[in-house]
């Protein structure tokens, strides 16, 4: 296995743990747990499964600490492609993202509090507590809709550099440009149009899959050194 390889191999196997774990708190726990519309189901639902909402809260936590080296794993392995597009990809893909998804576990944190009914929140009646359950864990949607640019504006010196690369498939170049416009797509129509929003994500998401081509290609198949010796002989 050439460094090459390893380094594509190392990106794509952080990119799938990083994307596995957060998709706990992402994809999971709000299947399971949330009733739409439903404040008191919902508020139960966080006190009869406190153990799996605070699993998810840890999942999320380290989802965006993981996915601090995903960029970095990926710029080790791109910069020789284009080191502006590749600092541009960690800044966009790390930098800025993962500080919202940590200070975004607050208001999960919020509405476990309301869902438990502290002592110095007895002011409130469970009607009102439940309702505060309900706002911060949409406080907690809207803040993940907002980080969805950034879920898609990464992508795209991503997409550019792979495309460039000549050791990796060009369609994942473009597949990753793809994901990119599709993120975006969701996130605006979520806050512009959010009654469509269930309706943009089935839409989306079959042309977001993309990365999930990208992240399994890095990770099984590596990349081709030979593409990279027979474009720098040319």
């Amino acid at each position: 296995m050439t460094l090459l390889s390893k380094n594509a191999r190392v990106a794509g196997l952080l990119y799938i743990l990083a994307s596995a774990v957060g998709f706990v708190r992402l994809g999971y726990v709000p299947k399971v747990l949330f009733v739409h519309g439903n404040p008191a189901a919902t508020a139960g639902n966080l006190v009869a499964h406190e153990l799996l909402f605070r699993f998810g809260i840890v999942c999320y936590l380290a989802g965006a600490a993981l996915w601090l080296f995903v960029p970095l794993a990926l710029y080790r392995l791109l910069r020789g492609v284009n080191q502006p597009l590749a600092a541009l990809m960690v800044i966009l893909g790390s930098l800025v993202q993962v500080p919202i998804f940590f200070m975004n576990s607050v208001t999960d944190i919020a509405a476990l509090l309301f869902a438990h009914g502290a002592d110095f929140l007895s002011i409130f009646d469970k009607p009102q507590r439940d309702a505060f359950v309900m706002l911060f864990l949409s406080l907690h949607h809207q803040a993940d809709l907002a980080n969805e640019i950034l879920w898609g504006l990464w992508l795209l010196p991503f997409g550019l550099l792979v495309y460039r690369s000549r050791f990796l498939p060009r369609f994942l170049g473009v597949f990753l440009v793809i994901a990119c416009f599709a993120w975006l797509a969701l996130s605006v129509t979520g806050f512009l149009a959010p009654q469509y929003e269930a309706t943009a994500y089935k839409f989306t998401q079959p042309f977001a899959l993309g990365e999930v081509v990208t992240m399994f290609w890095l990770a099984i198949m590596g990349a081709k050194e030979q593409r990279l010796e027979a474009a720098a002989s040319v």
